[in-house]
């Protein structure tokens, strides 16, 4: 990506031209020359753009087609387009303005933009669950406070803004000048201390660690990544984000793709129970689910965990063996046997030991006889783990090489 290609102006440019316009001037005022795409799909471009896509998505009569396949098919075009200006080093970032459906058309175009791509949105419905809209992208979602009918006081100053932090996106200077081995690792809260220790364990080997929470989005990125080529390895300290899936908690959302294989890449893997335990739903110690109640609890913010039983926990051990079964020698699966959260230890909340063999005895019988599996007699937690699990993942890779 060139730094001083032009910055894609992305809009339903037949409700919102005034807006993309005022956009185009203030980016331009600052030096950056822009390239500008209409995307809506009512009626043509009311000024010259540099690629109207509606005269494409029209039938013979010059009318367009339904609205919900005029949106799909407008979203094609344009998701091909920018994919191709950016491949040839025409654009440097995107950004767009709109409503309901300009974000959904907008967004639904920057997810085609590789990580590192400055992406901004000036939607008026950002301060709604974005979840789904960002997904696993670094889109930045600006809200325009102000609905987007021309420009006024407000909305000027907004959008006036959200330009400058394009333009500055674009023009970043820093370079990390990184050559090392990049490995991701995911946690969550209950073994931080863990993750800790692995990090500062791995960056004194001479690599760097690229943390991710395993809260549903940040495993499913950690994967997309993966497959994209970014990572020498995964150590997988956080895989709790199964359970929630399984249970319908607060870290669901995983995608298919989660601990599985990445296809077309023989990519080191160490896979560890961290947060297998346990669920974590919304509620404190006021607010116990009547389903909940007569569970081991640990109580932690706002968030509360509940310990998995026998058969939840014999499912979740199925689970991960149908995912794990398909690596090849490049996995190794290492569980420490006196706990795997910092609820989940002796005299823990959560603590259950019985529940935890019975997981292992049924993950055992699902993975081939061959694989890698080791059962370490230390809480997941201890130093001792980190150092362990980060030797394991250094040798790994050092096969690689």
């Amino acid at each position: 990506m060139k730094n001083n290609s032009a910055i894609a102006i992305v809009g339903t440019f037949d409700s919102k031209a005034e807006e993309h316009l005022f956009l185009k001037d203030a980016i331009e005022k600052r030096g950056l020359e822009t390239i500008m795409i209409n995307v809506g799909t009512m009626s043509q471009c009311p000024f010259s753009a540099d690629f109207d896509l509606f005269p494409e998505i029209t039938e013979n009569n010059g009318l367009p087609v339904s609205r919900d396949k005029a949106i799909d098919k407008i979203l094609q075009k344009a998701r091909e387009l920018v994919s191709a200006l950016h491949s040839s080093g025409k654009i440097s970032g995107v950004i767009s303005a709109g409503g309901g459906t300009g974000t959904h058309l907008s967004t639904g175009i920057m997810h085609v933009l590789p990580f590192g791509v400055p992406k901004v949105m000036i939607s008026t419905v950002a301060s709604r669950d974005m979840s789904a809209i960002v997904g696993t992208k670094d889109i930045v979602m600006v809200h325009s406070v102000v609905d987007l009918l021309g420009i006024n006081s407000l909305s000027g100053d907004v959008l006036d803004r959200a330009a400058g932090a394009i333009c500055g996106m674009v023009k970043r200077e820093w370079n990390c000048g990184n050559e090392k081995k990049r490995i991701a690792l995911t946690f969550f809260g209950f073994i931080t201390k863990a993750a800790e220790q692995i990090k500062q364990s791995l960056e004194e080997k001479g690599y760097e660690v690229i943390p991710f929470h395993a809260n549903g989005t940040g495993g499913k990125t950690m994967e997309e990544l993966a497959r994209q080529g970014y990572f020498d390895g995964i150590l997988d300290l956080g895989t709790h984000e199964l359970a929630d899936e399984m249970m319908g908690g607060y870290c669901r959302g995983i995608g298919d793709d989660r601990l599985n294989p990445v296809p077309g890449l023989n990519l080191p893997r160490v896979v560890v129970p961290g947060g297998l335990d346990c669920a974590v739903f919304e509620f404190t110690r006021d607010s116990v689910p009547e389903e909940f109640r007569g569970r081991k609890l640990f109580f932690y913010d706002f968030r509360s965990a509940i310990r998995l039983n026998l058969d939840e926990t014999l499912s979740l051990a199925n689970q991960l063996s149908q995912k794990v079964e398909h690596y090849n020698s490049d996995v190794t699966v290492l569980i420490p046997t006196l706990g795997w959260s910092e609820a989940d230890c002796e005299g823990g909340p959560l603590y259950d030991p019985d529940v935890s063999r019975a997981f292992t005895d049924e993950l055992k019988k699902g993975l081939p006889a061959e694989m890698d599996i080791r059962q370490i007699g230390l809480h997941i937690n201890d130093p001792s783990f980190a150092q362990l699990a980060s030797n394991v993942m250094d040798e790994m890779i050092r096969r690689k090489i």
